[in-house]
């Protein structure tokens, strides 16, 4: 398969799904919109990944590039191929499905548990840990299946249209090199310093085994979801 990724933000970018991909024998191509690179043809690709970024899916007079992709996602939403989005992209197909994206009550940063939900269409651990980079959250859109919650955040994920459109707003995908250049190059995200869920740079980066575990998680969720491309 060949899949296109639209990253919103230099420090937002595909980390280990780049390297999934490539290991599974995938193609892919990385479409830089914070630099100006437009928006690509959805007929080109097999599948769409929507990464994360920092500005606000309204702000379009600051970024005009968000009215082009976000009638891309709607056009995906529309077809038959495997959406994925993570952060501020899950945000965008939340919001194009008709479900509220806002401020969260606390921002929450760093590695917290989700649990499962019973509803979810994916085989995952009943509760796994995941690195959180939010404040601004969505609510579960309508036809959707929740993914899992987190103690801030009942609504960490959702799953439409059988599992083909997928949003996610925790982080399986991060590195440790990633989420330094993220604490060096962008600092945390606004709201930050009023959270109790937010933890220290230093409490972040400490265990490195941690980033290691997400990896397998990753593989078993993006298997899942590539699995609902038709054949």
């Amino acid at each position: 398969m060949h899949l296109h990724l639209l990253q919103h933000s230099p420090h937002h970018g595909p980390a280990r799904i780049a390297d999934w991909l490539d290991s599974m024998g995938h193609s892919h191509t990385v479409f830089h919109l914070h630099a100006g690179e437009a928006p690509p043809d959805l007929a080109d690709c097999d599948a769409l990944i929507v990464l994360d970024g920092a500005m606000d899916i309204e702000d379009a007079a600051a970024h005009p590039w968000l009215k082009r992709e976000r009638k891309l996602i709607a056009r995906a939403l529309d077809g038959n191929k495997p959406l994925l989005g993570i952060g501020m992209g899950a945000r965008l197909i939340a919001a194009e499905l008709g479900a509220t994206v806002g401020r969260g009550t606390f921002a929450e940063v760093g590695w917290h548990e989700v649990t499962l939900a019973p509803e979810s269409p994916f085989d995952l651990p009943e509760r796994f840990t995941a690195f959180m980079w939010h404040r601004d959250v969505f609510a579960l859109p309508d036809d959707a299946l929740p993914l899992g919650g987190s103690s801030v955040s009942p609504v960490q994920g959702f799953a439409w249209d059988a599992g083909r459109a997928l949003g996610l707003l925790c982080h399986i995908e991060v590195t440790r090199a990633g989420v330094t250049e993220l604490l060096d190059r962008e600092g945390q995200p606004k709201g930050s310093e009023a959270s109790p869920h937010v933890q220290a740079r230093e409490a972040i980066l400490a265990d490195t085994a941690r980033f290691d575990r997400l990896a397998p998680l990753l593989d078993r969720l993006l298997s899942q979801w590539l699995r609902s491309a038709p054949a």
